[in-house]
């Protein structure tokens, strides 16, 4: 794949237009008392500058296909040691390139996937508010693979545009930490992903 797994063209102009004036200053104002459903829940142990846990409620009702290969991918162990490859101050922070985001070389970290398949879209209408963990894809809705972003501030032009798979449910003050850059100069990783039904 050769193609970022985002796309930035036309909606990241867009993005930061409107989020521009959600810094993290004001992430307390996005703050929401998101409840943790019947999972099953993606449990990431964050390390670098962002050292804590982060459990994200998936959705399998919302994005059943979605969620399955995320499982998938946390239960081989694909998803330990894959960095936060880009992180935008105020929009989201990205991460999940199994193919190419671990390692020394991190050149290409974002322009990979998996093993498996892309997946048909499974858009909904949960909205992009804060917390909310969206399938990175390309120009091409149905490119999702493993790539997952978490959403700083609302985002409501992505709404309907990019697969919702879960929301945060602890340690969003974790994700508000995670180093920023695109790529982040020292980038933290999801050291180990694990899944608790």
């Amino acid at each position: 794949m050769s193609s970022e797994k985002f796309l930035f063209a036309g909606l990241m102009s867009l993005g930061l237009a409107v989020l521009g004036g959600y810094g993290l200053s004001q992430s307390a104002v996005f703050a929401q008392a998101a409840e943790d459903g019947p999972g099953p829940n993606l449990v990431i142990e964050v390390t670098g500058q962002a050292e804590g846990e982060v459990v994200i409620d998936l959705l399998p009702d919302v994005a059943p296909a979605h969620v399955e290969r995320m499982v998938t991918l946390a239960r081989e162990g694909a998803y330990d040691g894959v960095v936060f490859h880009r992180v935008i101050e105020g929009f989201m922070a990205q991460t999940g390139d199994v193919e190419f985001g671990k390692g020394n070389n991190l050149r290409r970290a974002g322009t990979g996937g998996s093993s498996y398949p892309d997946l048909p879209a499974e858009f909904s209408d949960v909205p992009f508010t804060r917390g909310v963990v969206g399938m990175a894809r390309s120009d091409d809705p149905n490119s999702a693979n493993s790539q997952f972003f978490i959403m700083f501030a609302p985002g409501e032009f992505l709404n309907g545009q990019y697969t919702v798979v879960g929301r945060v449910v602890q340690g969003m003050e974790v994700v508000d930490r995670i180093a920023r850059g695109e790529p982040p100069r020292t980038p933290d990783a999801m050291a180990k992903v694990t899944v608790a039904e």
